[in-house]
C-alpha cells in the first residue's frame, strides 16, 4: 500500500504584511497571503497571465520570525502542507478554508536575501553569491533557487 503524501511548495510575494496571533494557550501563529504568477499562450497564441492567491500559516518560533523579517511586496519560499479547517461564521454558515501549514520559509531577495527558517526554531543564513566565488554544496535537503528552471 502507498504512503500518502501531503506536500505544499509556493514561491511568490506576499500580498499582505503578516499578521501574528496568539491563541487562547499561549502559541503564536502568524497569517500571510503570497501571489503566485502563471503565463501561458492560448491555442490562439495570445498571452494569458492569472494568478492564484495562498493562504500561509506559520506556528510558533516561525511565526515570529516570519512577522518580523516578511513584510508585503517581499518575495519568500513556502514549503509545508495544505490543510482545511471549517468553522461556523455569525451568521450561521459554514465557512471553509484551505491553507499551507508552513514548515519551513526562504526569505528571497532583499537585506535578509538566502535567509531560511524552519519550523524546529533554527535559522540559517547562506553566504551572498557573487559572480566570481564559486557554487556552493548547500547540503542535503536545501533547494538551490539557480537549480530550478522557471
Amino acid at each position: 500500500m502507498a504512503k500518502d503524501f501531503n506536500q505544499a511548495i509556493v514561491m511568490g510575494n506576499l500580498t499582505r504584511d503578516p499578521e501574528m496571533r496568539t491563541t487562547p494557550s499561549g502559541q503564536n501563529v502568524t497569517s500571510f497571503s503570497i501571489a503566485t504568477n502563471r503565463s501561458w499562450q492560448d491555442q490562439s497564441g495570445e498571452k494569458k497571465d492569472a494568478v492564484e492567491y495562498h493562504n500561509v500559516v506559520a506556528w510558533g518560533k516561525l511565526g515570529e520570525l516570519v512577522d518580523t523579517y516578511l513584510k508585503k511586496g517581499r518575495k519568500a519560499l513556502v514549503l509545508g502542507r495544505l490543510q482545511t479547517r471549517s468553522w461556523e461564521a455569525e451568521d450561521g454558515s459554514k465557512r471553509q478554508r484551505t491553507e499551507i501549514v508552513a514548515s519551513d520559509i526562504n526569505f528571497v531577495g532583499g537585506q535578509s536575501e538566502g535567509s531560511s527558517f524552519t519550523d524546529n526554531n533554527t535559522a540559517v543564513q547562506k553566504p551572498s553569491k557573487t559572480k566570481d566565488a564559486p557554487a556552493e554544496d548547500l547540503g542535503e535537503g536545501e533547494i538551490n533557487l539557480d537549480d530550478i528552471p522557471f
